[in-house]
This record gives structure tokens, C-alpha cells and sequence, in this order.
């Protein structure tokens, strides 16, 4: 069972003297009196830290937390837009996947919030988007949407603690916001990777979709946060689409507690601990502990009772496969599909307990799809690693190279063996 904890993880301001101590970052995009002092410290021991283990990674996490809590605001208020009228809000890529101006937004917004309280140069980022098609001469009204939204977002930055512009941005900052996203990571140094809007596709449907954000240092994820504004409280509302609790919203008064939704879910690495804390709502200001509570992952390890997770769409996954692996491991529930990472989400709050994910020949998974997500479950508990059992390799740059034929997260040891076993023994008369 999650215990109900507090995290007084004090941070009254952040500001560029305060932050620019942290050695050089790449980000990528699929802040006392003695009271203070001591406020500070029980935060990094609810965090996992020893009382004298350094603030390593301390200052990095509050700011993502926030800066994730506050992109999810934003994310809210475009996919209300999108869902009652379209409005061209929603383009193409190359590769026909949806991009929104919450993509584009977000990541100007983080990117922005990131290099004012590290300092720009401190800063690199991997990044999901790019402004090629925002830089068109035909996209001048979707850019200009675009920067009223970033800056109706940062005028609310003091409300989640961070800082906000002296001015409104102008349409030259928010493109070079987005376009400082532009590292190609590696297995040297930090960098920060983003996937503004996860599971667009969920996004502009009105389902699930989750924010993204990780930091990874010499090849490794040491901290990740994941947004998910349409996550349920409750576990049995999970597979609803999220145009029902529209409709039950209008039925039910503002009081109910019948769909509560929307969380923040972060850990860092080594700590052994992952956190969970509400969205904002309304006018409420971030003040922690924010109700942050910790989570773990179930503890089934009998595959007859368990629940798996997979991708929504087929276009990049396996259904058969992973349909007949599930049935031979024993697995008898019905799989939980859903878009974006909100499926680690549900392992790391135990509301499911495997994720399975095998690409169709030639698909190549991206790290902003996976880092997030990995350290938040390894840290509840949980087991994530290729369908040989190795970890996932984010030293390679924006792909997971050398990747043993799928992506396999589970509650634990025990079940995470057995899926294994049952991968080996299956694969050869797949198709994939």
C-alpha cells in the first residue's frame, strides 16, 4: 500500500545564482534562514538522501517537478480547446504523427524555465520538436498562437515557484527556446530530455497523454518526472476514454470525488523511493508538500493475476505477439491499452503490473519515450529492461540502440523472469 507522506522541499524563489553551481547540462525533447535550512533537509531525506549525502541532483528535481506541474496547466487548457473545436491547432510530421501547439508550447515553456534558473549556457536539451514547421510562411498564425500561449504560461510561474519573464517573450525568444532543444546526447556529460506531449494522439482525442522530462548524466537517467493530467485516482477508471468524465462532470457536482484525475510522479536515482503529488487546480499556488505522497508497484507476482499494459495503436507494437506471449505466461486479464508513458505511470502506482512493447521491423524507439518512465519505476521497485533482461542503453543519442527486440517493464523480479522466459521461448515463430 502507498503510504501517505510529505515532501517539505522548500523553495520559496529560484534564481540563477542559486542554480548556476550545477556542472554544464543538456536538456532533450518522441533555492534560506535556519528554519529553511532545516526544511531543506528533511525534504532530501524524504527524497532517499543520507543527511550527508550532498544535494546532488536536489535542486534539478524540484525545478522539473514544477516546471512539469506547470506544463501540465497549460496542456489542460489546449486540450479543452482541441476537444471542443479544432481550430488547425493540430498539424503532421514527416512520419504523420500529430504534433499540437501544446508540443511546441511545452517545449519552448520548460526550455525557457530550465535556462533562466541554470543559465543558458549550462543548458543543453533533447528535445521531441523542432521549429521547421512552425519557421514556414504559411505558419505565421499557428507561431503566433504559439507565443500567447507560452507567455499566458509563464505569466502563472510564481504561482509553481519558479521564475517568470520580466516581458512577454517575443516571437524570436520562444522559437530560440524551442531550437536550444537541439543536443544529440551521448555517453559523456548532462543533458536533459523532453517529450513535450507524450501520446499526442491520446492528446488530441481527449484521452491520456502524459509530459515528459528526464535528466541523464554520462549515459545514465538520474532523475525523471512524468506529468499525467488525465491519470485517474481510482485504478477501475483507467481504461475509461477520458470523454466520459466530461460527461459525468456535468452530472455530478463540483464537490465529487468521483473522477479525480491529474498527477506529477517523480524519483531520482538511488534514492528508492517515487512520488506522487495532485495537479494544481484552480488558483491553488505550489506550496510543498503539495500532498506528495510516496508510491510502490504492486506486489502480484503471479502472472494468472496480473495486468499488462501495451500501446494503444498498432502501428509500432505487436498486438498478436504480445497477445500470445501474455496467454502463455498465464496472463488471463484483459490488457490495459494506453497511449504515452501514463503506462509506466500505472506500473509505478501499481495499478498494473507488466508493460510490454515490441516494434514492427524497422522502428526504432526514441530515449524521450522510455527515460522518464524507467527510473520512476526502478525506483518504486519495479524491473525495466530489454526482452534480453539488459538495461536499456541511453548513452547511444536520441535512439535506444543495440535494443533486444522489445521494451519489457514489471512490477517485480519474480514476474519480470518469467515474461522474459516466455519471450524466449515464443519468439522464434513470430513474425516481427
Amino acid at each position: 500500500m502507498a503510504t501517505h507522506v510529505g515532501i517539505p522541499l522548500f523553495l520559496p524563489s529560484i534564481s540563477k545564482e542559486m542554480m548556476s553551481s550545477s556542472k554544464p547540462m543538456i536538456v532533450s525533447v518522441s533555492k534560506c534562514d535556519q528554519t529553511q535550512v532545516s526544511s531543506t533537509m528533511e525534504g532530501q531525506n524524504q527524497l532517499g538522501m543520507k543527511p550527508s549525502e550532498p544535494e546532488k541532483y536536489f535542486k534539478e528535481l524540484e525545478v522539473a517537478v514544477r516546471a512539469v506541474q506547470m506544463a501540465c496547466l497549460l496542456c489542460q487548457r489546449v486540450q479543452d480547446s482541441l476537444v471542443s473545436k479544432n481550430n488547425g491547432q493540430v498539424q503532421s510530421k514527416d512520419d504523420k504523427s500529430p504534433v499540437t501547439i501544446a508540443d511546441w508550447s511545452v517545449q519552448a515553456t520548460i526550455s525557457w524555465v530550465l535556462a533562466e534558473s541554470f543559465g543558458s549556457e549550462n543548458v543543453s536539451i533533447i528535445a521531441e520538436e523542432d521549429v521547421q514547421a512552425l519557421s514556414k510562411a504559411d505558419a505565421a498564425g499557428l507561431l503566433d498562437t504559439v507565443v500567447k500561449t507560452v507567455n499566458t504560461c509563464l505569466t502563472e510561474a510564481p504561482r509553481f515557484g519558479l521564475p517568470g519573464p520580466v516581458v512577454s517573450l517575443g516571437t524570436s525568444k520562444v522559437l530560440k527556446a524551442i531550437s536550444r532543444c537541439n543536443s544529440i546526447g551521448g555517453p559523456t556529460g548532462r543533458f536533459w530530455v523532453l517529450d513535450p506531449v507524450d501520446g499526442t494522439l491520446g492528446f488530441v482525442r481527449g484521452d491520456q497523454y502524459a509530459v515528459a522530462l528526464a535528466l541523464i548524466e554520462d549515459g545514465e537517467v538520474v532523475l525523471g518526472v512524468l506529468g499525467c493530467p488525465n491519470y485517474p485516482l481510482k485504478k477501475e477508471w483507467l481504461s475509461y476514454h477520458d470523454s466520459y468524465h466530461r460527461i459525468i462532470s456535468k452530472l455530478t457536482p463540483p464537490t465529487s470525488e468521483s473522477w479525480e484525475r491529474g498527477c506529477v510522479i517523480y524519483a531520482k536515482r538511488g534514492s528508492g523511493k517515487t512520488w506522487m503529488q495532485p495537479l494544481l487546480h484552480g488558483d491553488q499556488k505550489l506550496v510543498w508538500p503539495n500532498s506528495a505522497r510516496q508510491i510502490q508497484v504492486s506486489s502480484i507476482d503471479n502472472p494468472a493475476l496480473a495486468t499488462f499494459c501495451e500501446p494503444v495503436e498498432k502501428a509500432n507494437s505487436s498486438h498478436s505477439f504480445t497477445a500470445g506471449l501474455a496467454h502463455s505466461v498465464g496472463l488471463r486479464n484483459q490488457p490495459l491499452r494506453v497511449y504515452s508513458m501514463v503506462k509506466y505511470a500505472a506500473i509505478a502506482r501499481g495499478h498494473a503490473e507488466v508493460f510490454m512493447k515490441f516494434a514492427r521491423a524497422g522502428y526504432k524507439e526514441k530515449i524521450w519515450d522510455h527515460a522518464a518512465g524507467v527510473v520512476i519505476i526502478q525506483e518504486a521497485g519495479g524491473v525495466v529492461t530489454d526482452a534480453g533482461g539488459r538495461p536499456l542503453d541511453f548513452s547511444k543519442g536520441i535512439y535506444l540502440e543495440g535494443l533486444d527486440r522489445g521494451v519489457i517493464a514489471c512490477a517485480g523480479a519474480k514476474l519480470h523472469e518469467k515474461i522474459i522466459g516466455a519471450v524466449d521461448a515464443s519468439w522464434n515463430s513470430s513474425s516481427l
